[in-house]
C-alpha cells in the first residue's frame, strides 16, 4: 500500500496539518484541516503557561500538567482522524514531520514561569510536544526539522532553490483552493520531506 505522511506548523492551542503521499516522485495532497488542541479555544488556554504565571505553584504545575494531558488528547483523536481520511484513499499513513522551534531545553517550571521568554517558548512546546507524543503513540516514524532550517534543507532535498520551491508549492495551492496560507505551505513541505527522507533511508 502507497505510503503517506502528515506535516504539523504549531501554533498556541492549534496546528495546521496536510497530509500528502507521493505520485511519481510529486506530492499529492490527500487531507488538511487545523487541528484545535484545546477544547476552549480561549487565551487562557491557548497560552496555559501565560495562565499559571498567575497561580502559585502548585496551582501552576497542576493546571499545565491538565492542558498538556488536554493537548495531547486532541492531537491523538485528530492523528486518527487524518489516518482514517488516507485510508480511505487508499493510502497508509506512516510518518509525521514536525516543524520545531529554535529555542534551547526548558527548565523546571518555577524557572519557566520567572521569566517571560521562556513562557513563551513552553507554550508553544507544550503544543508541539502533543503533536510529538500523539504520532509516537500512533506508531508514526518521526521526522522533526526546524522552521528557520525548513526551505534550505528542503531545497537541498528536492534539488530547487528556496523560492522556486515555495513557488511551486503555491501553484499547487491554486489548484487545491484555500487555506493555503504559510501554515499549510510548510506543513505541506515538512510531510514531503518526511517521506522523501525515508525513500532515500530504506
Amino acid at each position: 500500500m502507497k505510503e503517506a505522511a502528515v506535516g504539523f506548523r504549531v501554533h498556541s492551542g492549534w496546528a495546521a496539518a496536510v497530509a500528502v503521499c507521493l505520485e511519481k516522485g510529486a506530492p499529492i495532497v490527500l487531507a488538511r484541516q487545523r487541528v484545535h488542541l484545546v477544547e476552549t479555544f480561549t487565551y487562557e488556554f491557548r497560552q496555559p503557561y501565560h495562565t499559571a504565571e498567575k497561580m502559585l505553584l502548585g496551582q501552576a504545575c497542576e493546571f499545565v500538567a491538565r492542558m498538556q494531558a488536554e493537548a495531547r488528547r486532541l492531537a491523538y483523536r485528530a492523528i486518527r482522524e487524518l489516518a482514517s481520511r488516507t485510508l480511505e484513499q487508499g493510502v497508509k499513513l506512516t510518518r509525521c514531520g514536525l516543524l520545531l522551534a529554535s529555542g534551547r531545553p526548558l527548565p523546571l517550571l518555577e524557572k519557566i514561569l520567572a521569566s517571560h521568554a521562556l513562557i513563551h517558548t513552553a507554550d508553544g512546546e507544550l503544543f508541539r510536544d502533543a503533536i510529538h507524543h500523539a504520532s509516537a503513540r500512533c506508531g508514526l516514524r518521526d521526522f522533526r526539522i526546524k522552521e528557520k532550517e525548513l526551505l534550505d534543507c528542503a531545497g537541498q532535498v528536492f534539488s530547487a532553490k528556496p523560492k522556486e520551491l515555495m513557488r511551486r508549492i503555491t501553484e499547487l495551492g491554486r489548484l487545491l483552493g484555500s487555506p493555503w496560507s504559510q501554515d499549510e505551505k510548510f506543513a505541506m513541505v515538512t510531510a514531503w520531506m518526511s517521506l522523501k527522507t525515508k525513500k532515500a533511508a530504506s
